[in-house]
């Protein structure tokens, strides 16, 4: 877990969306500026590798309030996040935009929670718990929390914010096999209380 943390600091483009818009560069903030590059980059950030159309990024952004050019806004705006980030930070192909070579926080969450998941489903609860936490320490806030109120957004952020709750029930599963039961009754409450339409809590 402690060589996944260094890897994760020192790659040299991290996007964290988990929280407020970050983007670090070398190790360093990069100068994302304005919502419409934030909502870019966030968008490709979350299809890490794979190819988000043109056609797709304009609709994400401006739906049927179009400017007057929506592809040379599109592609101005690669350009600048291209300027603040790298050439190669962002990669065109005929059908749209990819980013590549990058680590983003909401990937890695659902990386870590897929292997805890993983572990109990084979019996691991320690590994479980282990990867539990890890994923939720990247948490800093409301996902997507600058750009929530955005069309594109909304989808994200409901379905990151119910896996940030399953992690909380995956990890709740966990402890109940390495922790005395009598000891977790005080948190389950609390989290009942706070959710009390969830069954699985329950």
């Amino acid at each position: 877990v402690q060589s996944q943390r260094v890897d994760r600091m020192t790659h040299p483009l991290e996007i964290r969306l988990l929280g407020p818009f970050e983007v670090l560069a070398d190790g360093r903030p990069a100068n994302v500026k304005g919502s419409k590059r934030q909502c870019l980059l966030a968008v490709l950030a979350l299809r890490c590798g794979r190819v988000v159309g043109v056609d797709a990024l304009i609709d994400a952004f401006w739906g049927d309030e179009l400017p007057a050019t929506p592809r040379n806004a599109v592609h101005h705006h690669v350009a600048r996040l291209r300027a603040a980030l790298g050439q190669d930070a962002i990669v065109a192909s005929p059908d749209g935009y990819a980013l590549t070579d990058a680590t983003v926080d909401a990937l890695r969450f659902e990386q870590l929670l897929g292997q805890a998941r993983s572990a109990l489903r084979t019996g691991d609860a320690g590994a479980a718990a282990e990867a539990v936490p890890c994923g939720l320490e990247l948490w800093r806030g409301p996902a997507l929390a600058d750009v929530a109120d955005d069309d594109f957004a909304r989808g994200p952020v409901a379905r990151l914010g119910e896996l940030r709750l399953a992690a909380t029930e995956d990890l709740i599963e966990a402890r109940l096999t390495l922790e005395d039961p009598n000891a977790l009754l005080p948190e389950l409450c609390e989290l009942v209380a706070a959710h009390p339409l969830r069954e699985r809590l329950t």
